[in-house]
């Protein structure tokens, strides 16, 4: 998981800055054959793992990847739960590095 890290270290790109409003700006981009996309997540959508974070969705070939802020600013995803990075941006490019192709699957729970 180490190498995801290090791939993640790479400066963000600009779409990766942080918003005027003080959120995390949105950003869509190919990254290693992936679309990776990322906004503040409207409503009670799924946008963060947890939800109440101000919430980020973030997606991976049309695939929500379900993202979390920790408490010290960082984001972990449910493919890097490990390796906290910087940013979802970070979480995006992380998670495509660890799928080393495969696709993601939406988790299933039940109630």
């Amino acid at each position: 998981m180490h190498e995801a890290a290090h791939a993640s270290a790479a400066p963000a790109a600009p779409s990766a800055a942080k918003a005027p409003s003080g959120g995390l700006a949105p950003f869509d981009e190919v990254y290693r054959g992936r679309r990776i996309q990322g906004r503040p997540a409207s409503g009670g959508h799924h946008g963060g793992h947890h939800g109440g974070h101000g919430g980020y969705a973030v997606l991976i070939d049309g695939e929500e990847l379900h993202v979390m802020q920790n408490a010290d600013g960082t984001w972990i995803s449910v493919i890097t739960h490990y390796d906290p990075v910087p940013s979802p941006y970070a979480a995006a490019r992380a998670a495509v590095v660890e799928l080393q192709g495969a696709p993601l699957v939406q988790l299933v729970t039940t109630h």
